[in-house]
């Protein structure tokens, strides 16, 4: 997988089973980098099923994913955030009509280096740090100090802006300021991950699904008097962590023929723990072995 995780996954399908799947179905599905993974394991847990169907899975950002869609280019579009009214509206001018499915849910995990002794930290605080005009630059200012870390001052790891995971941390943390400039901008969640995992003075934010050994998830109190919870598939199906969102897969309209039947699937109990097995909230209960 390269940095952009364009990941096709249904080319060497497609060419091991020859005319079966020549003559079969094509879906595209592209978009964000927090679904890229599980997506592509959907895809290919699902030729399994039915190798007549090919899914070319790419990422690139919910962003890119939903222009794509607008466009008329892919299938299904992945996002970790909500599609935005404005390109609803360049939808409809183009007459494309986004049905929506919530296929899973993640805890926005932020994310230090594991020598970093900070656990916890507030909503606002993080504002402080990564919103414009903000005045959290140093660990000392949180009351620690990081080995490693020259000087204690803060590197603040993001997204680049066509990420969902950006927009989604821009409105739900700075709500809707602009960040901070001299933010290190990442293109996918893996790399946000392995960027603090090396960087000792480094904070940064991405999918819980991608969290290593390297570092740390913290936990996040929604204020000075709120309880700091963690982040995980309970506390982001019950939304008692402050930074929990929904992961949306969407489609021209109501779907249907292929398109319906692997979106079904994907909402069946197989799919559904296949999205637990790969570090998020499946969509609904599910018993998984």
């Amino acid at each position: 997988m390269n940095k952009y995780y364009a990941v096709i996954v249904a080319v060497a399908t497609a060419m091991s089973v020859g005319s079966t799947a020549t003559a079969g179905t094509m879906i595209q599905n592209k978009g964000s980098d927090t679904l890229v993974n599980v997506a592509q394991s959907l895809a290919e847990e699902y030729q399994k099923i039915k190798p007549e169907v090919a899914i070319a899975v790419t990422g690139g950002g919910s962003g890119t994913g939903i222009a794509a869609m607008i466009n008329g280019t892919v299938d299904i579009a992945n996002s970790s955030r909500i599609i935005e009214e404005k390109e609803i509206k360049m939808a409809a001018k183009n007459n494309i009509h986004p049905r929506e499915l919530v296929i899973g849910y993640d805890a926005l995990g932020v994310f230090v280096h594991k020598s970093n002794p900070l656990n916890e930290i507030t909503l606002a605080n993080l504002a402080r740090m990564y919103g414009d005009g903000g005045d959290l630059n140093n660990w000392k200012q949180l009351g620690v100090e990081v080995p490693g870390c020259k000087g204690q001052k803060i590197i603040l790891i993001s997204r680049q802006n066509n990420s969902g995971t950006y927009e989604y941390f821009r409105e739900a943390v700075l709500h809707k300021k602009d960040f901070i400039m001299g933010t290190r901008d990442m293109h996918g969640s893996k790399d946000v991950v392995d960027l603090v995992g090396k960087t000792p003075c480094a904070i940064g934010y991405s999918g819980m699904a991608y969290a290593d050994q390297s570092s740390k998830m913290l936990n996040i109190k929604k204020d000075d008097s709120s309880p700091a919870v963690a982040p995980s598939m309970e506390s982001a199906v019950n939304k008692t962590y402050p930074i929990a969102r929904p992961l949306f897969m969407y489609t021209n309209g109501e779907p249907t023929g292929e398109i319906k039947t692997y979106l079904d699937w994907v909402m069946s109990q197989q799919g559904q723990c296949l999205v637990s097995k790969k570090g998020y909230a499946p969509a609904k209960p599910v018993a998984c072995k």
